[in-house]
């Protein structure tokens, strides 16, 4: 029903930055809300960030508050993650995750469908 493709991923230092994008096939793409987890290794997936099917409501983690931004573009069905000022605890795998609820959720087993990750290194 819903297939996630990530890309954006790689190697970047101390202070940089990243976007991140999530390219959705299918047609009920902007019906769902969208949210970025990400798990280092050894840690619990952990919530970043999610914005709703109209892109007007966001809610972020206290860690990546100020620093990250979630956007959504429902005419290319993808969604992106702009990662600023990252510093080496960012360092994990990435996932776009989709899900059907209605004003959003922080937890990750209410998300329906994730993309394959993309690692995001981050050297000092």
């Amino acid at each position: 029903q819903v297939q996630l493709v990530e890309s954006g991923g790689g190697l970047v230092q101390a202070g940089g930055s990243l976007r991140l994008s999530c390219a959705a096939s299918g047609r009920t793409f902007r019906t769902y809300t969208m949210g970025w987890f990400r798990q280092a290794p050894g840690k619990e997936r952990e919530f970043l960030t999610y914005i709703t099917n109209g892109g007007t409501s966001t809610y972020y983690a206290d860690s990546v508050k100020g620093r990250f931004t979630i956007s959504r573009d429902n005419v290319k069905n993808t969604v992106y993650l702009q990662m600023n000022s990252l510093k080496p605890v960012d360092t994990a795998v990435y996932y776009c995750a989709a899900g059907q609820s209605w004003f959003g959720s922080t937890n990750w087993q209410e998300y329906n469908y994730w993309g394959q990750g993309t690692q995001v290194t981050v050297s000092s």
